[in-house]
């Protein structure tokens, strides 16, 4: 039961690492639209709740959202403690 924890939380540290590189490629093809609309749907519920922790980082007229390394941060911790 361990093994499949620690193999679903890595699984959900490629999902988070996908989220970001895909922030980074806002125009991408139609016939990817459903997979980017699944990674955001399973990755947005848990980034919501980190938010309101750490407000964006403002450079310029850019605001930088720093929530997603709160999860990475939370993610690692409970791999740790876990496996």
């Amino acid at each position: 039961m361990r093994g499949l924890i620690c193999l679903l939380l890595a699984l959900y540290g490629y999902v988070l690492l996908a989220r970001v590189l895909l922030s980074w490629f806002p125009h991408l093809p139609d016939g990817l639209r459903p997979v980017v609309e699944l990674i955001y749907a399973v990755t947005e519920p848990v980034i919501r709740v980190a938010r309101p922790l750490i407000p964006p980082v403002r450079i310029g007229a850019v605001a930088l959202d720093l929530s997603i390394l709160v999860v990475f941060f939370v993610l690692q911790l409970v791999q740790t403690a876990i496996c």
